[in-house]
């Protein structure tokens, strides 16, 4: 039978994604009779070509919504007068992961904020931030990372560490990142850093206090080779160390997984993250609600596609 309607993913390459595989799946499950139909765009593309895409999505009946990745933040800045409502997340980190059609109106979201808290609710213990000791040390200040600090500056939403420290080697998105963070009304303090190499990140490495929380949040190991830290790098004892790269070489995990018996370190990759941020936006799009049974079922039918 055709699907009846469809969720358009707007992305780089989103033929070579998992989700191609596992949507169809998680569609069978949730009963949608719904196609997932990607969109290619290359990075930083012309503001004309985000409009485009979103006044096709407007104007197809079929089309229920979208999940963007990569392109998150130049979508809103082309196309925020087409956008009728942005929630908080989407108005703090000026981006829009996920769009959704409701009565006659186009509502934007930035639900990464959201999935990567209930990623680490699965790997960080409860109560781990509360003695006020450990750090959080970020490489790479890009959207994952903005999720990440958003999250973590949310007393409400969870504990939060000493410092989050945040490093990049562009210093464009380190001021990106600043922008939002001003945005916030947080305890939490953030430090940014401009590095230039791999050695500089060791470094702010070497200053962590015992369990605090390294995240790799690059790109390395997944688009390009390689990892943000030197064959020399160190981790914390006790440290938790997340590798948000779900698929590829993924050397910084490998960097960890050598040094977790050693040091008792905790690793964690993306995978979880990704499940999460996709099976959000779905619940967003069709109006569900998932409770723990049903998000099960649809990780397990997700790992069987992996």
């Amino acid at each position: 039978m055709p699907a009846e309607s469809k969720l358009v993913f707007i992305g780089v390459s989103t033929g070579g994604s998992s989700i191609m595989r596992i949507f169809p799946r998680w569609s069978e499950v949730l009963g949608l009779n719904c196609a997932i139909v990607g969109i290619d765009l290359p990075l930083r593309a012309p503001a004309a070509s985000y409009r485009r895409v979103l006044q096709d999505i407007i104007a197809d009946p079929a089309a229920k919504g979208a999940l963007i990745t990569a392109h998150k933040i130049d979508m809103l800045r082309a196309c925020r007068d087409q956008i009728d409502a942005l929630d908080a997340y989407a108005r703090i980190c000026d981006e829009v992961s996920c769009v959704i059609k409701q009565e006659g109106k186009l509502l934007g979201f930035a639900k990464d904020p959201i999935s990567s808290a209930q990623a680490q609710a699965r790997f960080v213990p409860r109560g781990h931030w509360r003695d006020g000791a450990r750090d959080a040390l970020c490489l790479g200040a890009g959207g994952a990372a903005v999720a990440i600090s958003v999250c973590l500056a949310r007393a409400d939403v969870c504990d939060q560490p000493r410092r989050f420290i945040l490093t990049d080697i562009a210093p464009e998105r380190l001021e990106s990142i600043q922008k939002v963070h001003r945005r916030l009304d947080t305890p939490l303090q953030f430090e940014y850093h401009l590095s230039a190499s791999a050695a500089d990140n060791d470094r702010l490495l070497r200053g962590l206090a015992p369990g605090s929380l390294v995240i790799n949040a690059t790109g390395l190991g997944k688009d390009k080779p390689g990892s943000p830290l030197s064959s020399r790098a160190q981790f914390p004892q006790d440290g938790l160390i997340w590798e948000l790269n779900y698929r590829g070489a993924r050397d910084f995990m490998r960097q960890a997984a050598a040094q977790a018996a050693a040091r008792n370190l905790t690793v964690e990759d993306g995978w979880r993250y990704f499940v999460h941020g996709w099976t959000e936006v779905i619940a967003e799009v069709f109006n569900l609600e998932l409770d723990s049974e049903t998000f099960a079922k649809l990780s397990a039918a997700a790992s069987a596609s992996r």
